[in-house]
């Protein structure tokens, strides 16, 4: 297709081929150094559509978030529920992380839960035996690295150990245990001591395993899981090995948080050969390459047994592998569990002659043992956690930004912006209701301040105790009542106004709308938009970054001014004496410009003064940009017809976040067959662990990337501590329980109205829900066919 017929192109009829009618082209800039950048977003439906005001006053537009069980977070919660008093300090069931002792019964459980409100990670980081997908990474780790089993910061705590069973990391065959092991310590396990370890559990466990798993999966899902398995093992055991990439099986959402730790552990005791990872509720099997590398070193049988060891954490337990002759063959042994585990255990190679009575092999064998030194620094977060105080509440905010209402939050509560945590961002333009959780602050202390924050504009309600913070993506959508008022005919069309309209409600309902992020992500009306610093960000351009935050707009205003003096000056002090209070990020990062200088080192540090929600904010605005380029270009290339290389969704149900295993790519068959629809079609939002269609659109992918420098981005800042796994996002998304009324004018507005008027329209109120990460703004601009 030529780019001179892609420059006529602007609607996408969902009835058959691209309309080149009477809308306005797609604009596009040519760049000779970096090909093609799409300018404009464009249309799938193909009526007139209408003119009219929106937002003409926040209470014009109002936003309600809709929580994951469905309810509005509007509704004033049941007052019996949230009794403080009632409230227990270690909330039993399903309030805790479970640590199958599958000696002791299958949801045996303990307080393991601390490291899951650690910052910087994501339900996309991969999890190894012990842990479930709520745990969370120590600052410093990275996306998609490693959580070792139960490990907090790399450590393992391991209850009722003493100093003198510690045993130095890092060990090989003869190095001497240090001083207060016990005999025992050195002794090879007896029969009657295996049967108090690991090794002799796991034996026993394999049965109950299956057993729990049959209880927590319905009979199809676990039949998927025994072949993938099966299938695992037969790639192993045959010449080809395992494919690349590593198939993975889905063993679907599940909410609830302890039921997936239920479920991640009993997967790992049941296949010890696989590991499971979490992804937004979702319960993911892949192969343990670990396992297989093992099994290269020892029998299948003791890889079998230390996985289960790992995965089960048994208290005072340890495990041994069988006697070994072959010094050099200990020493590899010893090197890969030290290097893959060395955080969590420790091991050491026991001499012959101190093996128990009864068994004659003399050989030396290694002993593993879960490290002593984890122990003294998990048991601190764990207190720690016991004691922290999270409460919950809904906001209520009026024209204001959700920052900015953060910011005074946590001045008049004594905290700081990063102990708040949310599911989404809302507009400021608005009424908006949305559910949040601050730390260090009781029910009581936040109920102390509703009068005061009500001058702000903003309302807290629902106030409760809960056990953990908020994530972002913790929603099912948002509710949305708006008023649209001026209504009058698009210019040249003197069509009946209430017909128009009402095509147009029925179209986007039907047919639903092109799903870009909305202006109001980049900073609508901005000299400098939100993107442009994400992209800075993602080229490690640290201060131009900042300049870019504080670059002013156009305006003689106190806040404007101080922006206009830094960027002549570059005097953080100076300007923070400018900048107005109620800034509170602005002055946050003035404060650490001023301690640590304009300096690429001080940008990094000024950067920092951001919670990691924010810093991550700009480099998601970058990546959605690039993604509404996409969209646009998508839709221009190839139209609604769904063809080969397109990235195809097969489960209907999920939400922004879901893993590469359930995008399907497009064959040349199935495009012949029309096998999908284009409210199937996803196009990657950018990360390290997406793939790209395999047609135009993937290349324009590239062309896009080389064009901003990030050929070779890796979408890892690691000096923030941010990193971008990516996910993938449908091209076309429909309202839910749309309704509309259309109100008549009074006798002043039907006098001051103009010629295209509707004497019997006024105003359209319209009523309807969206899912999570979808934007009103943009339903209402394909009804109206117009910017917003």
């Amino acid at each position: 297709m030529s780019w001179k017929r892609l420059l006529g192109m602007r609607t996408v009829s969902l009835g058959g081929p691209l309309s080149l009618g009477s809308q306005a082209p797609l604009r596009m800039e040519e760049d000779t150094d970096s090909g093609i950048r799409f300018n404009s977003l464009c249309f799938i439906n193909d009526h007139v559509g209408f003119q009219g005001s929106v937002k003409t006053s926040p209470s014009d537009f109002i936003v309600i978030e809709i929580d994951e069980q469905g309810q509005l977070v509007s509704k004033a919660a049941d007052e019996s529920l949230y009794d403080i008093s009632k409230i227990q300090p270690e909330p039993s069931n399903f309030a805790k992380k479970p640590n199958l002792n599958i000696q002791n019964g299958p949801l045996e459980r303990e307080n393991n839960e601390e490291a899951s409100n650690l910052p910087g990670c994501s339900d996309g980081d991969r999890i190894q035996p012990g842990c479930s997908d709520g745990d969370r990474i120590q600052p410093g780790c990275s996306d998609g690295d490693r959580i070792q089993p139960g490990c907090s910061n790399g450590e393992q705590n391991q209850p009722g150990r003493s100093d003198g069973d510690r045993i130095q990391p890092g060990c090989t065959d003869g190095d001497r245990i240090q001083p207060g092991c016990t005999d025992g310590d050195q002794s090879h396990q007896s029969d009657s001591e295996k049967e108090n370890s690991v090794n002799g559990v796991t034996s026993k466990c394999e049965e109950e395993s299956v057993d729990l798993l049959s209880s927590l999966l319905d009979e199809k899902t676990h039949t998927l899981l025994d072949q993938f398995a099966h299938d695992v093992k037969g790639m192993w055991n045959s010449q080809t090995g395992l494919i690349e990439p590593s198939p993975e099986l889905s063993l679907g959402r599940i909410l609830d948080k302890s039921h997936r730790a239920v479920l991640h552990s009993a997967v790992r005791q049941a296949f010890p050969f696989l590991i499971t990872t979490g992804n937004n509720s979702e319960v993911v099997v892949k192969p343990n390459l670990e396992y297989k590398e093992l099994c290269h070193l020892v029998s299948e049988e003791e890889a079998c047994g230390f996985f289960k060891y790992l995965d089960a954490k048994k208290e005072n337990s340890k495990f041994t592998f069988k006697p070994d002759p072959n010094k050099d063959h200990r020493k590899a042994v010893h090197h890969f569990l030290n290097k893959k585990f060395g955080n969590v255990v420790e091991t050491k190679s026991f001499p012959g002659q101190c093996h128990s009575a009864g068994n004659p092999n003399p050989n030396p064998a290694i002993t593993v043992r879960f490290r002593e030194k984890a122990r003294g620094k998990r048991s601190y977060p764990e207190c720690e956690r016991r004691k922290a105080v999270y409460t919950a509440f809904t906001l209520q905010k009026e024209n204001l930004e959700m920052f900015e209402a953060i910011g005074f939050l946590a001045i008049k509560l004594g905290v700081i912006p990063s102990d708040f945590s949310y599911a989404g961002l809302k507009d400021k333009r608005a009424i908006t209701y949305q559910s949040m959780v601050v730390r260090k602050v009781t029910p009581e202390r936040l109920k102390d301040i509703e009068e005061e924050i009500k001058k702000k504009r903003m309302n807290v309600f629902n106030i409760r105790s809960v056990g953990d913070s908020l994530r972002l993506g913790q929603l099912k959508g948002n509710h949305f009542e708006i008023i649209i008022r001026n209504l009058r005919n698009q210019l040249n069309d003197s069509a009946n106004l209430r017909e128009r309209i009402l095509e147009a409600v029925e179209n986007v309902k039907n047919k639903g709308f092109v799903n870009y992020y909305g202006p109001q992500r980049f900073g609508k009306g901005k000299k400098v938009q939100t993107d442009r610093i994400g992209l800075a960000l993602l080229k490690n351009e640290m201060v131009k970054a900042i300049k870019l935050f504080l670059t002013p707009e156009d305006v003689d205003d106190p806040v404007n001014n101080a922006k206009k003096y830094f960027l002549q000056t570059e005097d953080a002090k100076g300007t923070l004496s400018r900048m107005p209070e109620f800034r509170v990020r602005e002055r946050a990062l003035l404060e650490s410009l001023h301690r640590f200088g304009m300096t690429e080192e001080g940008c990094v540090q000024a950067w920092f003064s951001f919670p990691h929600s924010m810093r991550i904010f700009y480099i998601h605005a970058y990546s959605s940009r690039i993604w509404n380029e996409a969209a646009s270009y998508r839709l221009a290339a190839y139209g609604p017809k769904v063809v080969e290389g397109d990235l195809i969704c097969l489960d209907e149900d999920v939400g922004e976040h879901f893993p590469s295993s359930k995008v399907h790519l497009v064959t040349k068959e199935e495009e012949a067959a029309n096998t999908y629809a284009l409210h199937q079609v996803v196009l990657p939002v950018l990360g390290y662990n997406v793939q790209y269609p395999k047609n135009h659109v993937g290349r324009w992918y590239q062309g896009a990337l080389s064009r901003d420098g990030l050929q070779a981005c890796r979408f890892r800042v690691p000096a923030l501590k941010l990193n971008v796994p990516g996910c993938y996002r449908h091209i076309v998304k429909h309202p839910h329980n749309m309704s509309h009324r259309l109100d008549r004018p009074d006798a002043a507005e039907a006098r001051g109205e103009g010629p295209h008027t509707d004497e019997t329209v006024s105003a359209l109120s319209l009523s309807f829900d969206l899912d999570a990460s979808c934007y009103a703004t943009i339903c209402l601009r394909e009804m109206m066919k117009g910017d917003i």
